[in-house]
């Protein structure tokens, strides 16, 4: 049994990866800011001791692994160096954790959360599976047969990791506080599969991702156009389910239900799909796994008010709102889809602008959130007013006090973005809940 140290436990990242840990066997503990993060829930489930951060917490005999928000002048840091204590970056753990395991890492500009969800739910069901996912999930099995993992991009993270297999659900540009352009990231997404050992499951239909060529390992494509390995076809969506074939190299491999809507999200669950097939799973097995498909916190999660549909979303980038208003419709094609979204990063927003604009469009009535900054962001170079003129009949709320704006019948009404807008979400039902 080791023990080990996180600090800033409660990150989406880092509390699953501490989860594992502890679900292993090992002794865990970790320290962070005392405000309230919905990933600390499963830590309390477990006990895992949290801490204020203080040069205290660390002691002989423990590794630290060092959250990616922090850097190498943060106290608990110092002080296990101090010590001569065994450190390590979230990314440098997750990729020993991946080279200890038979691995799977699933990765793309969007979609990893939702993918790395599917995955694991059909491995767990059939292997001793540990499992990481981006929304602060983690499960760990002391005898894992395989280890699924979300793999980011951003910063190259990913290129601490040396899996045997890997998911590329797409490449767009994104984060352009640290990508130069598209080129930049498809060469950070080249320089991964470069990596993989044995298989790449790629999104034959993505424009960049479809370009990959690994050094090392063979490639499988999937997706609905002709050509690819695997191929999705006869997609009929209810109320209830979406219903696809899939095709192996031109003969059916099986007929598939799943509680998903948006075709997006059957091209991710064809991803699963194809990585259970290489692994030995038949069509059955995999369709009873499916069944209990359960998505990730904050991917299309739905709460009924009245003759209404309240959707929490994490969707922040221009090609993930038109993913998620597609889904609303399939699903709901007889309400109106009202989206309000609050931007991520001035960057972000200042490089996206007239492609948000044309995202958010293609919902019925748009409103906008002040802009989430970062707090890498020294800078505000956009405000929310500059995605309003572009974005014609779009109105900005600022809290609660304008809720009065959302009075709304027979509709799906979506709150999307990657800062603290699920409590705008969460506030609006409050205050809903009885009507």
């Amino acid at each position: 049994m080791s023990k080990y140290h996180f600090i800033g436990i409660k990150g989406s990242g880092m509390s699953a990866l501490a989860q594992i840990a502890f679900d292993m066997g090992h002794e865990v503990q970790g320290s962070d800011e005392e405000t309230y993060f919905f990933t600390q829930e499963k830590l309390e489930q477990r006990n895992i001791p949290m801490y204020g951060y203080s040069a205290e917490n660390i002691k002989d005999g423990f590794e630290v692994i060092l959250g990616n928000a922090f850097d190498e002048t943060h106290i608990e840091y110092r002080t296990a160096r101090e010590l001569g204590l065994k450190v390590y970056t979230y990314s440098q753990f997750l990729g020993k954790l991946l080279d200890d395991i038979p691995s799977i890492a699933v990765t793309g500009a969007h979609g990893k959360t939702t993918t790395s969800t599917m995955v694991s739910s059909i491995f767990k069901n059939n292997f001793a599976t540990s499992y990481l996912i981006g929304d602060g999930t983690g499960h760990g099995e002391k005898d894992s047969n395989y280890i699924v993992a979300e793999a980011c991009e951003y910063y190259r993270h990913f290129l601490s990791y040396y899996p045997n297999y890997a998911v590329v659900t797409n490449i767009d540009f994104d984060h352009p506080d640290y990508f130069n352009d598209e080129h930049d990231v498809f060469d950070a997404f080249q320089s991964f599969v470069n990596q993989v050992k044995d298989t790449v499951v790629i999104c034959g239909d993505d424009r960049l991702a479809s370009q990959l060529k690994p050094e090392k390992a063979k490639v499988l494509t999937y997706g609905f156009n002709e050509g690819n390995d695997y191929q999705i076809k006869n997609v009929q969506t209810t109320s209830e389910h979406s219903k696809f074939e899939i095709y192996k190299n031109s003969e059916l491999l099986g007929t598939f239900t799943m509680a998903v809507f948006g075709l997006h999200d059957i091209s991710n669950a064809t991803s699963a799909i194809v990585l259970a097939d290489i692994c030995g799973l038949n069509a059955e097995q995999i369709q009873q796994s499916l069944n209990s498909y359960h998505p990730a916190e904050r991917r299309f999660s739905e709460h009924k008010l009245g003759n209404n549909v309240v959707v929490d979303d994490y969707a922040h980038h221009p090609s993930e709102i038109k993913a998620t208003i597609d889904s609303a419709r399939r699903k709901y094609s007889d309400k109106q889809i009202v989206a309000i979204f609050q931007p991520h990063t001035y960057t972000r927003t200042a490089k996206f602008l007239n492609e948000f604009a044309e995202s958010l469009l293609t919902a019925d009535k748009v409103f906008l959130c002040p802009i989430f900054a970062s707090v890498r962001e020294k800078e505000k170079i956009v405000g929310i007013e500059d995605l309003q003129k572009v974005t014609p009949g779009a109105e900005i709320i600022y809290g609660e006090e304008n809720f009065d704006k959302l009075n709304f019948e027979n509709s799906v009404i979506l709150f999307m973005g990657a800062g603290n807008i699920n409590k705008l979400c969460k506030k609006y039902l409050e205050l809903n809940s009885n009507k």
